[in-house]
């Protein structure tokens, strides 16, 4: 898996390219936790992800809960069918925003 990450100010965007499965959550989970610490704004571009794994899930959600802690927002934009499908499955749709725009 591939990961890009810019900061812009209190903003920080991620673009994940690949899979985020066990081999790779612990790398994104490493980049958010060295990173994350004073962002009012984390935004997850997933168009170039194409697999999501339950150890992606976990990141996912450990990610929107120091988010939650720290009063800012977290959106995961441009999710394709099948990643769309596990979060409606796990009723992750319920915890996270979801952006297709």
């Amino acid at each position: 898996m591939n990961i890009a990450s810019v900061v812009n100010g209190k903003e920080l965007t991620i673009a994940l390219e690949g899979r985020l499965d066990t081999t790779s959550a612990p790398e994104l989970e490493k980049e958010l936790g060295a990173k994350l610490e004073g962002v009012d704004s984390l935004i997850l571009e997933f168009e170039k992800l194409r697999y999501l794994s339950s150890a992606g899930l976990r990141v996912l959600l450990t990610a929107q809960k120091k988010m939650n802690a720290q009063k800012g927002s977290m959106v995961i934009k441009h999710v394709n069918e099948m990643i769309m499908e596990v979060f409606e499955v796990t009723g992750f749709l319920d915890i996270l925003t979801v952006e297709n725009d």
